[in-house]
């Protein structure tokens, strides 16, 4: 079993940074896939960025490329997603996923085994 809780949620202007952090239990963290989803009230959890077992490989959602920088600590067992050149439809609660596939990056929410609790991000225009 692993606990995920995010931190580093706020409200910025659009232009700004945020910087998000995962902080995971479990001595397996290093051997699972990491992922930012994020959604917005009424749609679908949407896939932002993953990052595999030992940061290796990422992987973004075209609308975050570019932008958005996800990366991990195993020592920390924490992952964070570095947000820069915010943008308001960037608005959303952000959560943070874990899949114990290992070598495979997935992208839909439903494929990930463990979840947080999620934390607001707002950017205001």
């Amino acid at each position: 079993q692993v606990q995920l809780v995010e931190s580093g949620g706020g409200l910025v202007q659009a232009g700004g940074s945020l910087r998000l952090s995962c902080a995971a239990s479990g001595r397996t963290f290093s051997t699972y896939v990491m992922a930012w989803f994020r959604q917005t009230p009424g749609k679908e959890r949407e896939f932002a960025a993953a990052i595999g077992w030992n940061g290796g490989r990422t992987y973004y959602a075209d609308s975050v490329k570019g932008r958005f920088t996800i990366s991990r600590d195993n020592a920390k067992n924490t992952v964070y997603l570095q947000m820069i050149s915010l943008k308001p439809e960037d608005t959303a609660v952000y959560y943070c996923a874990a899949d114990r596939s290992y070598s495979v990056i997935r992208t839909t929410w439903k494929e990930y085994d463990y979840w947080g609790q999620g934390t607001q991000v707002t950017v205001s225009s």
